[in-house]
């Protein structure tokens, strides 16, 4: 079974993080979030989050991807924690996924893992020019090696979808996708 971590700051994004464990769990994928310390979170709009367990705790297990949720402050505190950076950079050097939606791809860039690929975020979290070697598309998602980006709470289907086939395949994806009645998933049901 595929084994996903969200890390969950004060200040993240609730649409996307409720959206992120939503959907990943309905493909089957085992999701354990995180909070930077002890307690419920309490999100960018104010829902209390309670989470699985400390990153603490998390940081000595196996995931294949990380997973970060966005909006602010959440994103400046998950950028703020270096064992977030050291959790993202170890991800990558075992050659496993790290994804963020919305302010969170700035973590990323912190950590310079959008070097040299293609990235997408909210617009203005990032100054494109303290990143130079990163190229900025503007598209709903990016998918570049195991990096996956995306825009914001309006996009946060269209990438925990992708997160799902990135994982499970594409047929999960569908199945998953035609369970949810989106226009175009659910046209091709029926």
């Amino acid at each position: 079974m595929s084994r996903v971590l969200i890390p969950l700051a004060d200040g993240c994004e609730e649409l996307e993080a409720v959206t992120l464990i939503d959907l990943l769990r309905r493909a089957g994928v085992e999701v354990v979030t995180a909070g930077l310390s002890d307690g419920a979170v309490t999100a960018s709009r104010g829902t209390k989050l309670v989470p699985d367990t400390t990153l603490d705790e998390a940081m000595g297990e196996t995931f294949d991807m990380v997973v970060l949720p966005g909006g602010l402050p959440g994103a400046d505190h998950l950028d703020a924690d270096p064992r977030i950076h050291e959790l993202l950079r170890s991800q990558v050097d075992q050659d496993r996924a790290v994804a963020a939606i919305c302010a969170a791809p700035k973590v990323l860039a912190s950590s310079r893992l959008l070097d040299g690929r293609r990235a997408t975020c909210y617009p203005g979290c990032i100054n494109a020019e303290d990143y130079g070697e990163v190229v900025f598309t503007g598209s709903p998602v990016e998918v570049d090696g195991p990096v996956i980006t995306s825009r914001g709470p309006g996009t946060a289907l269209d990438f925990a979808l992708t997160l799902i086939e990135t994982l499970k395949g594409s047929e999960v994806r569908a199945e998953v996708e035609a369970a949810l009645l989106r226009p175009q998933a659910a046209e091709a049901v029926t």
